[in-house]
């Protein structure tokens, strides 16, 4: 009889390796996309239009759904939230509000709910009145995520702004997940990944070991080491997650605690 397979985690690779294929959902992003975006970035690729439009739209799909789930809580309808955060992103590219973005006097998670709420203030009922910005090209989201989000908290006791905070917190943990799940993949595991992705959530205490070694067919042993490196790595890409919306990366401590906190309310 052969010995039981052993869990692996996928080695770390070389950040330009690191880079997984774009999710549906959410794909990477981070402040040079802004820069490409507005033109800040200097050189060939700050005047190549269908590079910032990409990058845009990297943007836009990333965090869309803590801006559309702001939107609901808001009071909007799913309708006029789904159209209020389409021309939001579309208005962000043609005004050019990109412009006053600076990663030096905040986070892109600020950057974007104070957009947002200036939108809404400003904008959004001219703008609504003339239908939809005048023929704009404009990018498809699948609400129903935002909605399946709300219907499985569907009053919640938080204002909009903790809200956002805790929406977008979660998103960075998608970001997280979709990252870990496609190195399994790559790796040629992609089962191992869904077995011991539930360790991701459970206290030490709390796992049951014996089960998942027998489902892996691998020993306890191992199984253990395989989960300690799982949520080691874990840890890693929710840390590169956060930095990519920062520029100053010794706040990516104090914007852990903060999502910490947002999550837990």
């Amino acid at each position: 009889m052969h010995p039981p397979a052993t869990p692996s985690i996928p080695a770390t690779s070389s950040p330009e390796q690191q880079t997984p294929r774009a999710p549906r959902l959410f794909p990477q992003t981070h402040w040079s996309q802004v820069f490409v975006a507005t033109g800040k970035g200097g050189g060939a690729a700050a005047a190549d239009t269908r590079a910032a439009a990409q990058a845009l739209e990297s943007l836009c799909r990333a965090y869309w759904n803590p801006l559309y789930i702001y939107a609901r809580r808001c009071g909007h309808s799913p309708h006029d939230a789904q159209d209020l955060t389409q021309e939001f992103f579309s208005r962000l590219l043609a005004k050019r509000w990109l412009d006053s973005a600076d990663p030096q006097k905040g986070r892109l998670r600020t950057f974007l709910v104070v957009a947002l709420k200036n939108f809404m203030a400003k904008e959004w009922r001219r703008e609504h009145a003339q239908r939809r910005g005048g023929g704009q090209s404009r990018i498809a989201f699948d609400t129903a995520f935002g909605e399946s989000a709300l219907a499985a908290d569907p009053a919640p006791a938080l204002p909009p702004d903790a809200d956002f905070d805790r929406q977008w917190a979660m998103t960075l943990l998608d970001l997280t997940l979709t990252r870990l799940r496609d190195e399994f993949a790559k790796s040629g595991r992609p089962d191992d990944f869904e077995i011991l992705k539930t360790s991701l959530a459970a206290t030490h205490g709390n796992m049951d070991y014996p089960a998942m070694a027998a489902r892996l067919g691998a020993t306890t042993g191992a199984t253990r080491v395989a989960v300690h490196r799982l949520r080691k790595r874990f840890r890693e890409i929710y840390r590169e997650e956060i930095s990519r919306t920062l520029t100053d990366h010794s706040d990516i401590d104090a914007e852990l605690r903060h999502l910490a906190a947002a999550l837990s309310r």
